[in-house]
């Protein structure tokens, strides 16, 4: 129970502000039980006082009683239960708001460690899981355990010998419970993490559903996802026959305890020591008893199972973001936008070797610095270093001369706009889309940034406008399309300091014309830095920058790289590529 305890203390905390509901929870438990002990006895009055006598006269008095009781512990068992499931729905939204939170804030080597899918799980079911720990859990131990005592001590009152003789066997319960925990907690493990796989499969597949009928892997995404169902209804028959196996053990040790009492008591009744109300009474008591100890094991079986969510969710809490906000971060200033990397040398976690070893250079209002290379050179770290995804190991990257780490994360993200490599498209309209870029912006403001981003037109010429629903991966436009709805985001955006990293790339040659008019209205009045393979903007740019394994090795512009020969005149010259020996040879 250690894990169980180490569990409840950490996410306990968030209970607080609910705490007061808790215990008016809690006061409706007890009246509940108290009610029904009352009409327990009540019953046994009846029997003996009406039934026993044939008096409809002794009738009405209980039974009016009860009905009273009856409708008290009604009313109070439907607020209780209101109010638990709104405490607990509440604790729920609570802690998937703060792992969400947390998870944003995570640097990307995270997401590739982490399935997507299973971190959907995690914020789902590992999330419910915990609100059976910590909420349900709670309330559930209250009420069984004041059920418990109440019961108890109605059964000693009415016969204290007999009732000491059923308490020994109530024990049973609770070590059945301490049998079965510790296979229960594994099984329900392995059934979150294979539904977790799960999802990550049918998210996956959906997701690339062009390669897997391009491909012809119908076959193999079906057997990659029968592997992770097989493997989920393993764990989950394991753990449903170990529930089920604990229910069916615990039932006979109930009946045994009943048949016991019955037999105790049919003995009391023929030597005239116990009325025939006591006895149903007594056995009413003992009956109502054992549920509620049964209940308590039952409940240590879901605080061991719920021990298994807080573990993954655990992992997710536990891991740190790769930067965090300065404790006294600078004053708010207008940007201008000089950019500076000094002696900045940075590697990834887990990497082998450095992605960035030493680069210097500037950039300034107004200029355009082109980066290029190889794939894998080291080209994208710079945006991911700018934005502070990572701090560098070595150097000082500055904005305006302020070193990054002493600037508001909020801040330097308003002031630094990135245009990524992926067109990234939410779910939602397309005027949402734009929006996103500065959210408070107005229509006016939405679709001026769509004019200069050459992105109204064909938004005014479909059937819903700026109102027509897209999502990532949609039909419904080209790709050239999104893109510029992308550059009209960061156009609303407005911000002094424009990363662009491959902007034209999984496009055409005409749809990577298209956004270039856009993308130079976009750069206008910036400082830009564009990460790219594209030279067509090179002899624009006011600095090249040639970036090889991490260093950078040539800078200077376009005329210049060209006319010494080196590797960027390798990178901009014509590559001849052959597609067979025997047809012509293509020249780019």
């Amino acid at each position: 129970m250690r894990e169980v305890r180490t569990a409840f203390r950490r996410f306990w905390p968030l209970t607080r502000g609910d705490r007061k509901w808790l215990l008016a929870i809690v006061a409706c438990v007890v009246v509940a039980a108290l009610t029904e002990t009352a009409s327990i006895l009540l019953f046994a009055e009846l029997t003996d006082t009406a039934l026993k006598a044939g008096s409809l006269a002794a009738f009405w008095g209980p039974a009016a009683a009860w009905l009273g009781v009856a409708a008290l512990g009604a009313l109070v068992g439907y607020l209780g239960n209101s109010l638990a499931t709104w405490t607990a729905e509440r604790f729920v939204l609570r802690l998937r708001a703060k792992v969400f939170r947390h998870v944003q804030d995570m640097p990307p080597h995270f997401f590739q460690k982490h399935r997507q899918g299973d971190l959907v799980e995690r914020l789902t079911g590992d999330v419910e899981a915990i609100e059976q720990m910590v909420v349900s859990g709670v309330v559930g131990t209250v009420a069984a355990a004041f059920s418990a005592v109440f019961y108890s001590a109605a059964a000693l009152w009415l016969r204290w010998d007999l009732a000491l003789v059923t308490f020994v066997l109530a024990p049973l319960f609770l070590l059945a419970a301490r049998r079965f925990g510790g296979r229960i907690r594994s099984a329900s493990q392995d059934e979150r993490v294979a539904d977790g796989a799960i999802t990550s499969v049918v998210e996956e597949s959906l997701g690339n559903v062009v390669l897997t009928q391009a491909y012809n892997r119908r076959g193999d995404e079906e057997k990659r996802l029968d592997r992770e169902a097989r493997a989920w209804m393993r764990a989950s028959v394991r753990g449903a026959r170990l529930s089920e196996m604990y229910e069916q053990l615990v039932e006979v040790v109930e009946t045994v305890c009943v048949l016991a009492v019955i037999g105790l008591g049919v003995w009391e009744i023929s030597a005239g020591r116990m009325t025939l109300g006591q006895l149903l009474a007594f056995a009413a008591f003992i009956g109502y008893l054992y549920p509620p100890v049964r209940n308590l094991g039952q409940l240590g079986l879901t605080l061991t199972a719920a021990t298994a969510g807080a573990q993954r969710l655990g992992e997710i809490l536990d891991a740190e973001p790769a930067v965090t906000d300065p404790a006294e971060p600078v004053a708010e200033w207008p940007v201008r936008g000089w950019v500076g990397f000094h002696g900045v040398s940075f590697r990834y976690p887990g990497a082998a070797r450095e992605s960035l070893t030493d680069v210097t250079f500037t950039a300034g209002p107004g200029e355009l610095v082109i980066v290029t290379g190889a794939s894998g050179a080291g080209k994208s770290t710079t945006s991911k270093l700018l934005t502070r995804f990572y701090d560098p190991s070595a150097g000082v990257i500055t904005l305006d001369g302020v070193p990054l780490t002493n600037v508001g994360l909020e801040f330097l993200r308003e002031n630094v706009a990135l245009l990524p490599q992926e067109t990234l498209i939410l779910n939602g309209t397309i005027r949402e889309n734009i929006a996103c870029g500065r959210p408070g912006a107005s229509d006016e403001d939405i679709e001026r940034a769509a004019r200069a981003a050459a992105a109204h037109d064909f938004i005014a010429a479909l059937p819903e406008g700026y109102d027509t629903h897209i999502a990532p991966g949609t039909a419904a436009l080209s790709g050239g399309q999104l893109k510029r709805i992308t550059i009209a985001r960061a156009m609303l955006r407005s911000a002094p300091v424009l990363l662009l990293d491959e902007p034209t790339a999984g496009l055409d040659s005409v749809a990577a014309r298209q956004v270039v008019q856009p993308l130079r209205r976009l750069m206008s009045g910036r400082t830009t830095i564009l990460i790219t393979h594209d030279l067509s903007l090179a002899p624009d740019a006011d600095r090249v920058l040639v970036v090889d394994e991490g260093r950078l090795v040539e800078a200077g512009t376009h005329a210049e790289l060209v006319a010494r020969g080196g590797a960027y005149a390798r990178l901009a010259g014509p590559v001849p590529w052959a597609w067979t020996e025997e047809t012509l040879v293509l020249r780019r």
